[in-house]
């Protein structure tokens, strides 16, 4: 069963003060990325897999959407995207991702933000999505880049001239990383790419766009934080057909 950090009380609280849970999507640096990977959404019946707070249903319903299923593992979470919804055409439902069960070509997008690599076994989900997805549906999704995820010492180290550089550690590893992140013993499954580009292939998918999102000069512009992201990258959006 996957583990459910969101539902503890300190790392839900701190959690809520992120950016991305304050201001939405408006709020995640990646976002205007992500975005630019999915299709038309008018009338597309849409699944969002790990969908917290409701920010993409709602988003989703907004650019006309027909239908969204939002599913998630956090009763906190789901209870937060309740309350913000009124809407009938989107349904939350709590649900574990290592044990789901949709319907056979329900769905015309799989969409999912910085919760696969939470899962420990892709390649059952996978198989789920690809035979609830209707032929020439998309899966769109953000994970944490393996390079970001792979050091299991934490901070930073200084390369040959002298600049913080983030040491990766044992990147070919592959599996359980505990990581102390909002709160201590979070539990993450770091892949290398080449595993979860074939693991999606395997599965029948073809793969669309690789993306190892950096922040653009005019995000850093308004926010300079963002220039160390540039440093090793943070994410890693996919986009891929069935």
């Amino acid at each position: 069963m996957t583990q459910n950090m969101y539902d503890d009380p300190v790392f839900f609280a701190r959690y809520g003060q992120l950016n991305r849970s304050v201001e939405g999507l408006a709020g995640a640096a990646e976002w205007p990325a992500l975005r630019a990977l999915l299709p038309d959404l008018r009338g597309l019946k849409i699944v969002d897999l790990g969908c917290g707070a409701g920010w993409f249903c709602r988003w989703a319903r907004e650019q006309g959407a027909a239908q969204i299923l939002g599913i998630d593992i956090s009763q906190k979470m789901l209870e937060r995207a309740e309350a913000n919804t009124a809407d009938s055409a989107i349904t939350y439902i709590r649900a574990d991702l290592e044990q789901l069960d949709l319907p056979q070509a329900g769905f015309d997008l799989a969409y999912s933000s910085l919760a696969l690599h939470y899962i420990e076994k892709l390649e059952p989900l996978f198989l789920t999505l690809y035979r609830a997805l209707v032929p020439g549906a998309s899966f769109v999704f953000s994970i944490e880049h393996p390079i970001y995820m792979a050091p299991t010492r934490p901070g930073w180290i200084l390369d040959a001239n002298g600049r913080r550089t983030w040491p990766v550690d044992s990147y070919q590893i592959e599996g359980k990383r505990v990581t102390n992140w909002l709160a201590d013993g979070v539990v993450k499954y770091h892949r290398t790419i080449g595993t979860t580009l074939n693991l999606l292939i395997r599965q029948g998918f073809m793969i669309r766009h690789v993306e190892e999102w950096a922040p653009s000069d005019v995000q850093i512009a308004a926010k300079p934080d963002l220039a160390e992201e540039r440093d090793r990258p943070m994410f890693l959006l996919i986009a891929a057909w069935r």
